[in-house]
């Protein structure tokens, strides 16, 4: 039997499986299962008839380069779209700036093998993104993490942290930060919080990674859009590379997202996305241009808020029913996500057993911290079920939740009589 582990790079042995897809393979074992892990669009919600007619005149053989390879910065109509796109979020960029990315997480994965050497040191948000922390630590990166207040980044703790590992001779390079309805917290950033961060990546010397796919998912409890203002838009020293997708807006499946920086720093993406795949799909990317062309994204964004916000609040609603305050959650205003924190002594980790069993599952928080130590926490994801699935999920949980709760204040068993000589 060949002994494939000597063949492996080190990189690959530090590999770890994404907690969320892991819980989709549960997902697939059994036809009836609540899924609140994956953050999915609702494909209820996605624009089938519009897609169907783009579809149909894109692939009528008038248009050659549908079906051909392209250029790896991207289909040149479409970076024009994105740049119109990025000016509306107060972001001014040109073609030179740009690339197009398979999916925020390609981007996520050329940023790290760009700029990162084995044992660089990533400063992340605590919780941070998973894919993130993948992406970053397959390039042997060390993820350092910092706490949030409730309104952002906790600057003292992240200057008080840079001085440290400095002082230990470790080499810092970016901050990583999903400052829109972050997965998996759901927090909003403050606006006074962003601009301190923008001065404390200059004043330090100091990249920051902006990931920003849920902007356009705001609700009502957002009064002002400005609230979501990106960092990017503020930034006059080009610290920021900025990322966004239409994944959560228009489909997943097209996988078209970008990447916007520095020309300097996007000449060596281009370079590091031709090693990896030369080029995105040519005919997603004429999907997305077309459609954000004919208006289908400008009709679908208002909808989309209502759609995900009741989503949210029938969520809300059924654990507020159902679980008798095991749950403790701050509302978010915009994104897929409840972040909810158990009541002890139960956690996460131990919880998702029962969970299993009765026919729901989540994310455990634990997922979400580099040192995998934060337990207490669930991400709970309201994007993709159905609101009736929502019910039925929230009363399966509260049935898991009480089923733990059992476990664990059952009497001990007595021990075993010795035998008999």
């Amino acid at each position: 039997m060949t002994n494939f582990d000597q063949f492996l790079s080190a990189a690959a042995e530090s590999m770890r499986e994404s907690a969320i897809r892991k819980m989709g393979s549960v997902l697939a074992a059994s036809r009836d299962v609540v899924s609140f892990a994956p953050g999915y669009p609702s494909e209820a919600a996605f624009a089938w008839d519009e897609f169907r007619t783009i579809a149909d005149d894109l692939l009528s053989g008038r248009r050659e380069s549908v079906l051909q390879y392209g250029a790896t910065r991207g289909y040149r109509p479409l970076l024009e779209v994105i740049v119109d796109l990025m000016s509306k979020r107060a972001i001014e960029t040109s073609h030179e700036r740009l690339v197009v990315t398979s999916g925020s997480q390609q981007g996520l994965d050329i940023v790290g093998r760009v700029l990162l050497n084995p044992g660089d040191v990533v400063l992340v948000e605590l919780p941070s993104y998973t894919g993130a922390i993948a992406a970053f630590r397959a390039v042997g990166a060390e993820l350092v993490g910092v706490r949030q207040d409730a309104d952002g980044y906790d600057l003292d703790a992240l200057s008080s942290t840079l001085a440290r590992l400095r002082s230990d001779g470790r080499r810092v390079k970016f901050f990583y930060t999903v400052p829109n309805f972050q997965n998996p917290t759901g927090l909003l950033v403050s606006l006074a919080k962003r601009l301190s961060l923008l001065e404390w990546a200059e004043r330090h010397d100091l990249l920051i990674v902006e990931d920003d796919p849920y902007r356009d998912l705001y609700f009502s409890d957002v009064t002002r859009e400005a609230e979501t203002r990106p960092l990017a838009a503020d930034d006059g020293h080009d610290r920021v590379i900025y990322l966004s997708s239409f994944s959560k807006t228009l489909a997943p499946g097209f996988r078209v997202a970008w990447l916007n920086a520095a020309p300097a720093l996007v000449e060596r993406f281009e370079i590091a996305k031709q090693a990896a795949d030369l080029c995105n799909s040519g005919l997603g990317q004429q999907m997305v241009n077309e459609a954000c062309r004919r208006g289908v994204l400008e009709r679908q964004l208002p909808r989309l808020r209502t759609h995900y916000q009741e989503k949210r609040d029938i969520m809300v609603r059924a654990l507020t029913e159902t679980l008798g305050g095991a749950l403790t959650w701050e509302l978010p205003r915009g994104g897929f996500f409840v972040w909810a924190r158990l009541r002890e002594p139960l956690d996460g980790d131990s919880l998702l057993p029962f969970a299993v069993a009765r026919g729901v599952i989540y994310v455990m928080g634990s997922a979400f911290f580099v040192s995998g130590q934060e337990r207490q926490y669930i991400r709970l994801s309201f994007s993709s079920p159905s609101p009736d699935r929502i019910r039925e999920g929230a009363r399966r949980l509260a049935d898991a939740i009480s089923d733990a709760r059992a476990e664990r204040t059952a009497p001990a068993s007595p021990p075993a009589e010795p035998p008999s000589r």
